[in-house]
C-alpha cells in the first residue's frame, strides 16, 4: 500500500484567500458508501469546505512523472479510497508520485442537485478552481516533491473524469490569482478519463459546450464500459471524437461489460486490466520508464 507514514497533506489555499463551500451542509463528514464494490465497502467524504493535497511519493525508482487523483462522486461526495488513494497504492511502488486531491463537494461542478431533483450547473465551479490550483501548487514546488513540472497529470473517474477533461480543456483560469504559484500553468501535461460523465449533451451526440478542446489539450486514454448504467458510453465517446478532430493523441478501450464505479477493484471481467493498459499508454507517451531530472 501507498505509504501513509512518508504521505504529506497541503492547505490548497491560504488563509487570505480560502474559498469555503456556501453549498456545504455543514462540517465535513466521513462515512461508508452504501453498496459493495468487489466485495468490500468504500469510504466517502461530504461537505468539504477546506481542499487538500495528500502526497504520496513516488517509491523506489524514482520516474519523476506525477498523477493527481480526481475522486468520483458525482460532485456530492468523495469516494476518497475506491477511486483515491487505491490509485496510489497501485502507483507509487511503479515509481509515479501519486496525488489525491480533497476537492470541494457538493455542488462543485455540473450535478444532480437532490433538492430540485434536477441537473444543475454551479455559478461557480469550485472544483475546477481546486483542480487548477492542485496543479499549479505541485508545479510551484516541484523541486522539494522530486518530481518533473513538466510531467504532472490527471486521473479522474466519473465526476473526476469530468473534472480531469475540464482541467485539461480550460484555457482560462477559473479564479484570480491569489499567491506566486499562480504564475504557473494549470494544464495537465496528460489525462486519464474514467467512465466520465457530463461531457455528452443529449440528444445529439454532441460535446457539451463547457468542454473546450483545442490542439493544444494533453494526450488523453479514456476508458468506459458499454453497460454503465450511470454514465452513457456516449460521454467518453463524444469526448474522443472531439479529440481526434482537435489532434489531440487520444486512446480509447470500451468493453461491452464492467458497469460503473469500479476503480481498481478486481471484477473478473476484462475491463478490470485497464491500469495495465494505462501503464502501456504512460511509456508510450514517454512519462513512465525515465527518471526524475537532478
Amino acid at each position: 500500500m501507498a505509504s501513509s507514514a512518508s504521505a504529506v497533506t497541503v492547505a490548497l489555499w491560504p488563509d487570505s484567500a480560502h474559498k469555503g463551500n456556501p453549498r456545504a451542509n455543514g462540517p465535513e463528514q466521513t462515512g461508508k458508501g452504501k453498496s459493495l464494490v468487489a466485495g468490500r465497502p468504500w469510504t466517502q467524504i461530504s461537505n468539504v469546505s477546506q481542499p487538500s493535497l495528500t502526497i504520496y511519493p513516488a517509491q523506489g525508482n524514482n520516474t519523476g512523472a506525477t498523477v493527481v487523483v480526481l475522486p468520483a462522486g458525482g460532485y456530492r461526495v468523495l469516494a476518497m479510497d475506491l477511486e483515491g488513494t487505491e490509485v496510489c497504492d497501485w502507483l507509487t511502488p511503479r515509481g509515479i508520485t501519486c496525488v489525491v486531491l480533497k476537492y470541494r463537494v457538493p455542488a462543485s461542478g455540473p450535478w444532480w442537485n437532490p433538492d430540485c431533483n434536477c441537473r444543475e450547473h454551479p455559478k461557480v465551479w469550485m472544483g475546477l478552481q481546486d483542480a487548477q490550483r492542485a496543479l499549479r501548487l505541485l508545479r510551484q514546488d516541484a523541486k522539494a516533491y522530486g518530481i518533473d513540472p513538466n510531467r504532472i497529470g490527471v486521473l479522474g473517474f466519473s465526476a473526476g473524469g469530468h473534472l480531469a477533461a475540464a482541467v485539461s480543456t480550460r484555457a482560462e483560469a477559473a479564479y484570480a490569482p491569489v499567491d506566486e504559484a499562480d504564475s504557473q500553468t494549470f494544464r495537465p501535461d496528460f489525462a486519464v478519463v474514467l467512465y466520465p460523465g457530463h461531457l455528452w449533451r443529449e440528444p445529439d451526440l454532441t460535446l457539451e459546450p463547457d468542454i473546450r478542446v483545442t490542439p493544444g489539450t494533453p494526450p488523453t486514454f479514456l476508458l468506459h464500459a458499454k453497460d454503465d448504467p450511470v454514465d452513457d458510453v456516449r460521454h467518453s465517446l463524444v469526448y474522443e471524437a472531439a479529440l481526434k478532430q482537435a489532434g489531440v493523441p487520444v486512446e480509447m478501450h470500451l468493453y461491452a461489460k464492467g458497469g460503473h464505479a469500479f476503480g481498481l477493484r478486481p471484477t473478473g471481467l476484462p475491463i478490470s486490466e485497464w491500469p495495465q493498459r494505462v501503464e502501456t499508454w504512460l511509456a508510450r507517451i514517454g512519462v513512465m520508464g525515465t527518471q526524475t531530472p537532478k
